[in-house]
């Protein structure tokens, strides 16, 4: 399922909509086989003469273990979604119990990322976002080509900064009169003579 549109402001735009890359479901897979095998081997071993309910007791015991821990884990994988907008980065996961969490692009003062040579050869990393105040550092794990979202980040991190930056004020021009006013203070003080007010008087009107 995509990133809700819905829950983009007005002008915001989606820029990334990243699930987490394939190599977050190997530890649960592979826990998933584990409580399968120790299931199977428990039933195995369990006399005949045992009574029903400890066999029983046996499948409870592994699918309470399935539930609390591949399933909480491929569930994370499934609705978790890495986001970048043109206004902030957002980590949102879960289908009933929902978690979300944002930075806004201008407080991003630094991103990172860290790939093993394993995670390089398949095109996974870690992400790191530093920020000043409460949001701090946050780190998110198994993301795809993260190099590619460093860049894109830093890129939209640009472009966000120069759009909200305040203009620059405009230039108040200095009129005609003004100028005068000031050469005929500057001669009247003794500062320029006659000969230089008319100059300067010839060449502010030739510019108008």
């Amino acid at each position: 399922m995509p990133f809700p549109r819905r829950l983009l402001s007005d002008g915001e735009e989606l820029v990334l909509d990243l699930r987490p890359h394939w190599i977050a479901l190997v530890a649960p897979a592979l826990e998933t086989a584990l409580i399968v095998a120790a299931a199977t081997l428990a039933l195995a071993y369990i006399p005949d003469s045992s009574p029903t309910w400890l066999r029983w007791a046996v499948v409870v015991a592994g699918v309470v273990l399935f539930l609390w821990r591949p399933v909480r884990r491929i569930v994370a994988w499934a609705t978790s979604h890495f986001v970048v907008t043109t206004d902030r980065v957002v980590h949102r996961a879960g289908w009933f119990a929902k978690r979300s969490m944002e930075i806004p692009l201008e407080n991003v003062s630094d991103v990172r990322f860290h790939q093993s040579v394993f995670e390089r050869l398949i095109g996974a990393g870690d992400l790191t976002l530093e920020s000043p105040g409460e949001f701090g550092q946050e780190t998110f794990s198994h993301v795809r080509k993260p190099e590619s979202v460093q860049k894109t980040i830093y890129e939209m991190t640009e472009r966000n900064r120069r759009r909200t930056a305040a203009p620059a004020a405009p230039s108040v021009p200095v009129s005609v009169a003004d100028e005068l006013a000031k050469l005929d203070r500057l001669r009247d003080q003794g500062v320029i003579s006659d000969q230089d007010f008319e100059a300067q008087k010839s060449r502010l009107f030739r510019q108008t």
